[in-house]
């Protein structure tokens, strides 16, 4: 039974992950570079740690959320990495959104250090985060994913075990195709709508009528619609997940040309310097 968990990475999905399991009665250890959000957490019942080994060490489950490959490799594999603190037998749970081949290099080295390994990256906004309604995509033996289940029950609405380790990072790129396409697609029609005359209400009416209505399009659209730009969702991890996809589809030999224009107007977004706002902003893009 797990009872012990170290938490490493509290941005603005992982803080409100690490919340959610407070409620679930389990001791928590909270680890992050910025030592106010750790804070945070402790001040609501979390126990704080000054090194990420000192979060993992002695726990039943460590839980990793850093959206970061370039950090995720510096926080696992260096010197002073918190894989190194991990016991054998502990599940770790790596709950970002990576590469293929990081993904696969984690297993292993879990594999050396007897760690369980499963993949979970998550799928939501930060609203989504913060009440515990995220999907979250889990690659994994059996025997481990139901060990996690009720861990993960706390921070998902939705836990869909797609396969062995890998096969979430995977899936992942497929959510993150179409998540891209959705977005950008109505950025262009409401671009188009309004230089055809209509207004960007009278857009979202019709969509939202059709047989095209989605929840993502109605409340992007929507939000759009009132200028409001609030971000949920940074334009920099679409554009990141986007260039994970190109990988995949190269190594697959897969032929995405949609997929190829749609990366070219988020990287045009991203040369603009709007990687820290929402994602639905790769609009302006098309407005200049």
């Amino acid at each position: 039974m797990i009872k012990e968990i170290g938490f490493i990475g509290l941005g603005t999905v992982g803080k409100s992950m690490a919340r959610n399991l407070l409620k679930g009665n389990y001791q928590l250890t909270v680890y992050d570079s910025r030592k106010g959000t750790v804070e945070e957490l402790v001040a609501q019942g979390a126990k704080g740690a000054s090194t990420a080994i000192e979060a993992a060490r002695g726990k039943d489950m460590v839980i990793a959320v850093l959206p970061d490959e370039k950090g995720l490799r510096q926080a696992f594999f260096a010197e002073e990495g918190f894989l190194a603190g991990i016991d054998p037998g502990t599940i770790l749970c790596d709950m970002g959104t990576h590469s293929l081949e990081l993904t696969k290099e984690l297993e292993k080295h879990a594999a050396q250090r007897k760690i369980q390994f499963v993949d979970a990256p998550v799928w939501g906004t930060k609203e989504h985060a913060a009440h515990g309604l995220l999907t979250i995509l889990v690659g994994g033996d059996n025997a481990v994913v139901s060990r996690c289940r009720e861990v993960l029950s706390y921070v998902g609405l939705n836990i869909l075990h797609v396969g062995g380790v890998g096969d979430a990072t995977r899936m992942k790129f497929v959510v993150t195709l179409m998540q891209s396409h959705l977005m950008e697609a109505l950025a262009e029609s409401l671009v188009f709508g309004e230089r055809l005359g209509f207004s960007n209400d009278q857009i979202m009416e019709v969509l939202d009528a059709g047989g095209v209505a989605s929840p993502l399009l109605h409340k992007k659209g929507r939000s759009v619609a009132r200028g409001d730009f609030s971000r949920n969702l940074a334009l920099k991890y679409v554009y990141e997940g986007l260039r994970k996809v190109k990988e995949a589809a190269d190594i697959t030999g897969t032929r995405l040309p949609a997929m190829e224009s749609v990366l070219d107007v988020y990287g045009e977004a991203m040369a603009d310097g709007r990687g820290e706002e929402d994602f639905s902003a790769v609009i302006k893009v098309l407005k200049k």
